[in-house]
């Protein structure tokens, strides 16, 4: 059996709460971060982590998404028309081919458990990654990327973390690990937003994961946790009774575009790294200074 993770779920179903209003008629991972939406970002990382096929699920009034990633043959014709080739390259970059995108509809938001349980089928038997589109992660090699080299050199599950902000882990998901050797080490568990002064790493959970498919019947089962949604967190500890969980500290900056700060921050840093209008950006942001 293949065991090359070549899947990945996107669980793009969210309200955007904590970027209302922007969020209110526009998906908020369809927000720009400077020339182009969140998601794009994020596709751009999961192909360059080897993923074939994106899984997104969807909720209500998210039919942006799905437009997005399809061919505007208007905008294309006025293009070609005008010989504006480099906009058109931009317009077709993010395009799949014919059936590498998934689109299933989570008829309630019930969790994230429940939105990863929701691409079971598509998924099939193997690995598969889950990317959290709200987190952007600014890394060379791409942070799936390190995730899935990961996975290839020591198997089972992968999550991906970084360090909390100083005297900020307790206000995360915690990873509690075997020992702390290096950037890639076996957990013994996770702990949710653990009290001040107990939390046994300051590695908190980042949006990447590799996951293997036995998730999918604990996720079935699953009784609902925090917040009364179906949590992903319960199922892979209940997983990591039976399989190895690996914590990956990821080499990257992570930009939380779920929260308006944290979008400013990305819209900035992605303006600055642009190839070619960075420095025009630079200039923009130093006279507002």
């Amino acid at each position: 059996m293949d065991r090359r993770v070549r899947k990945a779920v996107l669980p793009v179903a969210g309200l955007g709460t904590r970027v209302l209003p922007g969020a209110k008629t526009t998906p908020k991972n369809m927000l720009n971060v400077f020339d182009r939406p969140i998601l794009s970002y994020v596709i751009e990382e999961g192909r360059a982590a080897g993923i074939e096929h994106f899984v997104f699920i969807v909720g209500r009034g998210q039919g942006a998404i799905e437009d997005y990633f399809d061919a505007s043959p208007e905008i294309e014709s006025a293009l070609e028309a005008k010989g504006k080739a480099d906009i058109l390259a931009e317009v077709r970059r993010d395009l799949p081919k014919p059936g590498q995108m998934s689109f299933v509809r989570q008829m309630a938001p019930l969790g994230l458990g429940h939105a990863v349980w929701c691409a079971r089928d598509i998924i099939g038997d193997e690995p598969f990654a889950v990317m959290l589109p709200d987190m952007l992660m600014a890394a060379e090699p791409a942070a799936l990327a390190q995730a899935v080299s990961a996975h290839d050199q020591v198997g089972g599950n992968i999550i991906v973390v970084e360090p909390a902000p100083e005297g900020e882990a307790h206000k995360y998901g915690i990873v509690d690990l075997e020992r702390q050797e290096g950037r890639l080490n076996r957990m013994r568990g996770m702990v949710e937003k653990p009290a001040p002064g107990t939390e046994p790493s300051n590695l908190f959970i980042s949006g990447r994961y590799v996951l293997q498919p036995d998730i999918f019947p604990l996720l079935e089962k699953q009784g609902k946790g925090a917040g009364g949604e179906i949590q992903l967190t319960d199922a892979m500890a209940e997983l990591m009774k039976a399989q190895p969980f690996h914590a990956l500290e990821y080499e990257g900056v992570t930009y939380d575009c779920g929260d308006k700060i944290g979008l400013l921050r990305a819209n900035v840093a992605f303006a600055l790294r642009h190839p070619s209008l960075g420095a025009d950006a630079r200039a923009a942001i130093s006279g507002l200074l």
